[in-house]
């Protein structure tokens, strides 16, 4: 099959031909329809984050494509059947895998990262329970559900107890996390949605998207946003600073963004009450929800295609922030 392989940390992947593995016993052939490009993926080819097991390595953690063979004793599902690849594979056993969070197992063999991802034309997935059935939605602009819509959806439920009628959302970052943070948001609360993002491109996507107010992070008129929620989808220091700015008495400020800053946390440098926390991915039944959200057409997906062997060209882009949505690679 054709894969886009990454050598070594900081260096250009390499389209080549690698072998198609034979699904395993209870393990699950994918033919892979499409995967989306993340920035943890800058993060992973830069060796920010240097967890990759061996080189040569195939990343790609947002995958959906279709049923290809079952392996002894899987079940479940049919030829050709199409799905989403739920991406947290944790051990199955653990108390927090039992419990339904696999993406927090501290054995989480996440696909693209602890385990071979889908930059390729075939995936073999260690279980069904990892697959959730897409139904009627096209598996190639489904791909981003799997991360880019799953992750702030997440985020966002942990917010919902606050945002009650007359409070304010803000979302920090509008790139494809953040435009679905945004819908979230309204679909999901009574807030006012405040889109916090530097590029003025993405600005207007946020207003187009549901957000009520999208402000540059310099604008003043930022000063008067007073937050019941705050996500923030970038992690930065300064991000991270302006979140602790906008938040209000008794807030949420929910930490997503993997860009490595730091908040002070103490009644001397937050409102009375702040809440603060990290929120990683989501679960296989939240992942159910969000494709039941883009099933009933409550969310939209801007996705640009890309061949699989224009992935390097694509990586470049997303870095230099040219992406309005979710690059989705077709091997």
């Amino acid at each position: 099959m054709r894969a886009a392989l990454l050598p070594d940390y900081k260096a250009d992947l390499v389209i080549d031909d690698v072998p198609v593995s034979d699904p395993g016993p209870g393990e699950v052939l994918v033919r892979v329809a499409g995967a989306g490009l993340c920035h943890s993926d800058l993060h992973l080819v830069g060796g920010e984050v240097p967890v990759l097991p061996t080189f040569p390595w195939i990343l790609g953690h947002e995958v959906s494509g279709y049923v290809e063979a079952l392996g002894p004793g899987a079940h479940g599902f049919e030829h050709g059947e199409p799905v989403a690849v739920y991406g947290g594979w944790g051990c199955g056993m653990c108390r927090l895998c039992l419990g339904g969070e696999e993406q927090l197992c501290a054995t989480t063999s996440w696909v693209g990262i602890g385990q071979p991802g889908g930059f390729a034309e075939f995936l073999v997935v260690p279980s069904p329970r990892h697959l959730v059935p897409l139904g009627d939605l096209d598996p190639v602009s489904s791909a981003p559900l799997t991360d880019a819509a799953l992750t702030p959806y997440r985020a966002v439920r942990r917010c919902l107890p606050r945002l009650v009628p007359g409070t304010t959302a803000v979302v920090i970052g509008a790139g494809g996390l953040g435009q679905y943070a945004v819908q979230l948001l309204r679909e999901l609360s009574a807030a006012r949605v405040v889109a916090v993002e530097p590029s003025a491109a993405r600005r207007a996507t946020a207003l187009e998207l549901g957000a009520h107010l999208a402000l540059d992070p310099a604008d003043d008129d930022l000063a008067g946003v007073s937050a019941a929620a705050v996500i923030d989808l970038v992690g930065s220091e300064q991000t991270l600073a302006l979140a602790g700015r906008l938040a209000s008495r008794r807030a949420e400020v929910v930490i997503v963004g993997l860009a490595g800053g730091t908040l002070p946390v103490s009644p001397l440098t937050l409102p009375a009450e702040v809440r603060v926390s990290g929120s990683m991915w989501g679960t296989r039944t939240e992942l159910a929800e969000v494709i039941e959200l883009a099933r009933a057409g409550r969310l939209t997906t801007r996705v640009h295609e890309r061949d699989l062997a224009a992935v390097n060209t694509a990586m470049h882009d997303l870095a230099r922030g040219d992406v309005d949505g979710r690059i989705v690679l077709v091997p």
